[in-house]
């Protein structure tokens, strides 16, 4: 095959006029001068370049003649110069036949040390190669460069690459007598014929790019002082740019129609830096420092990475996106390209949550998880098999690769962040369009197809953290510059929807209606943007956690019904087709659920992530407590309580997920990975706590106040080698704690009883549980003792309320909790039963989880309150043996006394009493305790006495010999209870005593509540009469007239002064008239006495 001729496939080369044309109008748009001389028809046949040749500006030589050295202006002989060809060719002859074809063929062949590329592999012969001209370097250079060639001869360069022939440059430097050599003057011609003469199926940037990198390779390969050499490649350089560029937007130049599928730098973009075909950094660079000069740079590129995401938004990891994350993160270097890429339209294009993760730019990078559906069915394939181990090694997988990516992430968005102000803030405005329209991620029940997916908002969030890291620093140095007045200036965030922590919605609005001046900076911007996402991603991912393990429970109870009745339909083929099949579905949305489950806790239990997480709610905490205290507030820094009665405004339009976010937060690692916290909690957590448990009212919502408890009794948990828990010691020696944490917990002990939520009853339980582990872990400090003594003297009535309703909890969760073992005794004797019928037996132990679950759930809170009684009341007995008190008190003892050691014990008897929590060995001696702790109370041993539901002496004196016989109590403490049953058996005569007395009181004497007859009478609003005792008690625990259910408080109450003075005067008449009674009774008795001593005497003498 002849090398001059191209093959059929191949489209003619352009034209003489064709190409000067086409040239003319890429200088034009290159915005150079053309090259003088170089015009059609032009005589000179090859111009020498002069040492200040540049890339701009070539030389105005016009010097004709042969191939004169730069360097020697005069004529020299050339034939022992080194040619470009590496074929073989005839001796040069003289000067004046170099453009001749015949004297080409009487070149003699030459030696392998002339050979010389780019990187020679010959080395070199010891004798003095030849000094090779400039002419001859730059037909060699460029030849190699652009693989082409002007000598038909010349078919490979020196690596044995195929070179194309230039036939039409070839004929015109053969038509004007010039060497058939390339030079610079002619580079421009040689690149569109070369480019032109690629097929059609190839596209052109393929042979475009090389050249651009093999011409960087020359230019770095060059070695000493050689300013020709390097003008020429830098022009070389210049000119491959341009037609790279050309090649891509005006394609028709090379004689070829738009093709979207090569005028594309997609393909590019995508591969390695270090490959022959992939867009390397000086590219690049090149493109940028073009842009101000040439508008069809930067669309190039943003067109590509356009592309390039809508690509990756089609994609999951599964899919090989590395690639696609590599080209934005090359992108990602040059601030230019990020800002064109940011003025996209597609930037932020998305018109609904769904779409932001495919439509926009950033979104499908984001997209990339491992919670993506069918991502977390590969990471966790038949997920109902697996074991713990298993589950653990693909957990770890899964955050390494996301890890990976999210490190890729942060670079992307830390580049973007740093390009320019205006790029700054389109990104901005991306992360809040992402919050804003995500709202309903923290529905009740949320539709995945109105919202962003659980994938994209972990990654916004964690980089949202990163962000955020430069300014979290230890001493909180930075915490001053978060505006508090950003939702009145012009935010990103929308909080318009959302609760605010203490104010309705028309405040809030009557508030962020007064708009102010000024910007915000990056700091205020990115904490308030970090914070939503919190909200609206991973907290809203852990909400989605919890539901999931709701539905894998029901999904597992239907299994295991279907399962069961599967065998009785064996002989039902048609219905046992069905079954299977629902079966079958139910399994299968079994192992999806189970999958998602174990990716979204691998996501979750991430320890950098979530130690990353807790630094930002440390300061979310600290920014709180300043707002809310109106100080500069810092951990090293003591607040004063409680907070000012005038609440900030700021603070009360604050939405209410800024304190949330903290509590799930922190309630998270506490349960799941305790360890990190170690390391990532301080005062400030214990400071936030009691705060708003002390000002309780500046928070609104009750159960976000109720989770102020839960975390600090999750802080008590015993952690690794922390015995009371991460926060249990710095409970006990704080002095912020001593100072204020008993009094705020009990505080609230008293306000949970009325939370206004419809399970505020049971709700009460679980709050007052954990603030006894608290009070329990902090018990050892005396300091707590002293200050419980103290409240119980100057704040009586605060410590009424308290103690009242510790007694109510007692006398329900015991009379609960012990009610439900006489239940669970004859289920478990039902089910022994080996005749029961199935479905009565699936009816019992059915009724059998119920009982056994609420008897679990009473008999520890049981535990915990009579435990707390029994503490209390060792510390401070007067305050359990008021008027208002005692007597219920009692009442509940006895009670309780009697069911644990009297007749009905028999009923308490179940298997297995340790799983539900009881114990009465335990119980019993506790019980008794409290009993021996008020022993030296008159009060409570009347009280005792005048229990006629349930006191019985038999009853101590079997309590007794319980604790004698069973080891449970030590000698003194048993010597203690016989003293105080005879005390309380005194008592009892004497009450009974008085019963008789005062059998026959009026009636208007009589409390009509209790039935008893008044000390005290008092006069409520409804014009009623009642003891002082009777409506106190009632007020402690329903501040309503129990005649009007008006609300009404103890000042309220207006003392009958009258009827109190008739009913003393009555008793006291009584009293007399008894004692005048029981006095006549004993004269009688001793006269009878005295009349029968006289009548044995009289009968002695007769005997006698």
């Amino acid at each position: 095959m002849d090398p001059s001729r191209p093959p059929a496939s191949v489209p003619d080369a352009p034209d003489k006029e064709t190409m000067e044309q086409i040239r003319l109008r890429r200088l034009a748009r290159l915005g150079g001068p053309p090259p003088s001389g170089s015009s059609p028809g032009s005589p000179r046949s090859g111009t020498p370049l002069n040492a200040g040749l540049s890339a701009a500006k070539p030389s105005d030589d016009k010097t004709g003649g042969g191939n004169g050295d730069v360097t020697k202006p005069s004529a020299a002989p050339t034939e022992k110069h080194a040619q470009i060809s590496i074929t073989p060719a005839p001796a040069a002859s003289s000067p004046s036949s170099t453009g001749s074809m015949d004297s080409h063929q009487s070149r003699p062949k030459r030696r392998a040390s002339e050979v010389d590329g780019l990187a020679a592999t010959t080395p070199p012969r010891k004798q003095t190669p030849r000094e090779e001209s400039f002419e001859d370097y730059s037909d060699r250079i460029l030849s190699t460069i652009f693989r082409v060639s002007v000598d038909p001869n010349k078919t490979a360069d020196g690596h044995g690459h195929k070179l194309i022939f230039l036939s039409n440059l070839s004929q015109e430097l053969a038509d004007e007598g010039a060497p058939l050599k390339l030079s610079v003057e002619r580079i421009e011609q040689a690149i569109v014929e070369g480019a032109s003469s690629i097929p059609h199926n190839r596209p052109l940037f393929d042979y475009l790019l090389p050249c651009w990198k093999r011409v960087n390779r020359a230019l770095k390969l060059l070695r000493g002082p050689a300013p020709e050499k390097e003008a020429m490649l830098k022009e070389a350089r210049r000119l491959c740019f341009s037609n790279c560029i050309f090649a891509l937007t005006m394609p028709e130049l090379f004689s070829r129609e738009p093709n979207p599928q090569h005028d594309t730098l997609v393909p590019y973009l995508l591969r390695d830096l270090d490959s022959d075909d992939g867009l390397d950094l000086d590219f690049i660079s090149e493109a940028v420092t073009r842009m101000p000069e040439d508008d069809t740079v930067a669309p190039l590129f943003t067109t590509a990475m356009v592309d390039i995401s809508q690509k990756l938004s089609t994609m999951s990891m599964n899919d090989d996106y590395k690639p696609y994350v590599n080209a934005l993160l090359k992108y990602s270097k040059f601030p230019a390209l990020l800002n064109a890429l940011a003025e996209h339209p597609c930037f932020q294009m998305a018109q609904s949550a769904p779409n932001i993760e495919r439509d926009t730019i950033l979104g499908p990078f984001f997209r990339i998880s491992p919670l993506q559906p069918e991502v977390t069915t590969v990471y966790f394939a038949s997920p109902r098999t697996m074991d713990k181990g298993r589950i653990q090694t693909s957990q770890n997988a899964l955050q390494m690769t996301l890890a990976a990516h999210q490190n890729d992430l942060k670079d992307i968005i830390n580049a973007f962040i740093r390009a320019s102000p205006q790029t700054r803030n389109k990104t901005l405005d991306w992360f809040a369009y992402i919050m804003n329209v995500n709202h309903k991620r923290r529905a009740m029940q949320v539709d995945p197809r109105e919202v962003a997916s659980d994938g994209f908002m972990m990654n916004v969030t964690v980089i949202l953290d990163i962000l955020c890291e430069p300014f979290m620093d230890s001493t909180f140095s930075k915490v001053g510059r978060i505006d508090i007045d950003y939702f009145r200036k012009n935010p990103r965030v929308d909080i318009k929807d959302e609760t605010k922590l203490n104010a309705d919605q028309a405040r809030s609005d009557a508030f962020y209606a007064q708009k102010l001046e000024g910007e915000t900076n990056f700091i205020t911007e990115v904490f308030f943007l970090t914070l939503a996402a919190h909200h609206y991603g991973s907290e809203a991912t852990n909400s989605k956690l919890k539901n999931l393990e709701r539905d894998i429970k029901y999904y597992e109870k239907n299994i295991a019904l279907m399962e069961a009745e599967r065998p009785k339909l064996l002989s039902r083929p048609h219905e046992l087709r069905r079954l299977d099949e629902a079966l079958k579905r139910h399994q299968t949305v079994l192992d999806r659920a189970l999958a998602l489950k174990y990716s979204i806790e691998g996501v979750l239990l991430e320890q950098k992530m979530q130690s990353r997480s807790l630094q930002f709610m440390r300061y979310v905490t600290v920014w709180l407590l300043r707002v809310a205290s109106q100080t500069d507030y810092t951990p090293d820094k003591q607040l004063v309580l409680p907070l000012p009665k005038d609440q900030p405004e700021a603070f009360r339009c604050l939405p209410e997920y800024a304190l949330q976010d903290i509590v799930d937060n922190f309630k998270f690692v506490f349960r799941y990975i305790p360890q990190i916290i170690l390391s990532a909690v301080g005062d400030e957590m214990i400071a936030l706590c009691i705060t708003f448990l002390e000002s309780s009212e500046y928070i609104k919502n009750p159960y976000l106040k109720s989770s102020l408890v839960t975390l600090l009794s999750h802080g008590t948990w015993p952690t690794y080698h922390l015995k009371k828990g991460v926060l249990g010691d710095l409970l006990i020696s704080s002095k912020f704690a001593n100072d204020y944490l008993l009094h705020a917990i009990m505080k609230f002990y008293i306000e949970c009883e009325q939370t206004g939520v419809s399970s505020q009853f049971y709700d009460k339980f679980n709050i007052r549980y954990e603030i006894f582990q608290v009070i329990k872990c902090v018990w050892v400090n005396d300091l707590y003792r002293h200050q419980l003594v103290e409240s119980s003297k100057t704040n009586r009535s605060f410590f009424v309320r308290f103690v009242n309703l510790l007694l109510n909890d007692a006398t329900y969760v015991l009379d609960e909790g012990l009610s439900k073992f006489p239940k669970i005794h004859d289920l478990q004797v039902k089910l022994k039963d080996p005749n029961l019928p199935s479905q009565d037996r699936e009816k019992a132990e059915e009724d059998l989880r119920t009982a056994e679950a609420q008897a679990t759930s009473y008999m520890q809170l049981a535990n915990e309150t009579v435990g707390m009684m029994k503490l209390f009341t060792t510390t401070i007995t007067d305050s359990f043996t008021m008027p208002e008190i005692v007597h219920r008190l009692a009442g509940m003892l006895d009670y309780n006394l009697d069911i644990l050691t009297g007749p009905k014990s028999k009923t308490l008897k179940v298997e297995n009493p340790e799983k539900y929590f009881f114990n009465p060995k335990t119980l019993l001696p506790e019980l008794v305790d409290i009993y021996l702790n008020l022993r030296k109370s008159t009060a409570f041993i009347e009280a005792v006495a005048a229990d006629g539901r349930s006191y019985s002496p038999t009853t101590m004196e079997t309590t007794a010999r319980i604790l004698s016989s069973k080891g449970l109590k030590p000698p003194e403490d048993l010597q203690a209870w016989h003293e105080l049953s005879e005390q309380i058996y005194q008592a009892k005569l004497s009450l009974d005593q008085a019963d008789m007395d005062f059998d026959d009181a009026p009636p208007e004497f009589e409390d009509p509540i209790m039935g008893i007859i008044m000390d005290d009478p008092v006069i409520l609003p409804s014009r009623h009469v009642v003891d002082r005792s009777t409506i106190v008690q009632h007020l402690l625990s329903d501040p309503k007239d129990p005649y009007t259910r008006q609300p009404m408080t103890v000042d309220d109450i207006v003392p009958d002064d009258e009827l109190r003075e008739r009913i003393r005067k009555w008793k006291e008449e009584k009293r007399r008239e008894r004692q005048r009674e029981r006095e006549r009774k004993e004269r009688e008795v001793e006269g009878d006495e005295g009349g029968h001593k006289g009548g044995q005497a009289d009968k002695m003498d007769l005997g006698e």
